[in-house]
């Protein structure tokens, strides 16, 4: 069974099925995060998977355009659930957010994403800092 984190189901509410790739990306003690505006949320660089895409390819390009990293070596860990709305969609999802561990190659751009931040954070502040339950729950259970 694949736990769930974050908001109630809600039976009121159809939700579409979006999966995603997230990044446990480790330097030393540090992890790469995304700043991500307008809402000032600390996140794991990541995000849903294109049609045609495998999940670790959509990794790699959502790590790209999210932080300018190039990542390599991602190796599944896990996966969790999340049922939330999606403003920038218009969409009810829920998404089934798959979660690698990789390493950092480079910084090869700035984020092209916009409003997005490439952030280094310490692990422990991380731990009390990304905006997801799911993202700390796990990186609590990796270390």
């Amino acid at each position: 069974m694949i736990p769930r984190f974050g908001e109630s189901v809600r039976a009121d509410i159809r939700y579409t099925l979006r999966p995603g790739a997230y990044g446990i990306i480790l330097r030393g003690n540090s992890i790469l995060t995304t700043l991500q505006m307008p809402d000032a949320e600390f996140q794991l660089p990541g995000g849903g998977i294109e049609k045609g895409e495998s999940p670790t390819q959509g990794l790699m390009r959502e790590v790209r355009e999210e932080t300018g990293w190039h990542i390599t070596q991602p190796r599944r860990v896990g996966a969790y659930r999340r049922f939330c709305y999606m403003p920038e969609y218009d969409l009810w999802a829920e998404k089934l957010c798959m979660l690698y561990v990789a390493r950092p190659v480079r910084q090869i751009s700035a984020p092209s994403e916009p409003g997005h931040t490439a952030l280094w954070m310490d692990i422990a502040d991380a731990l009390e800092m990304l905006e997801n339950s799911g993202e700390r729950a796990w990186l609590r259970r990796l270390l």
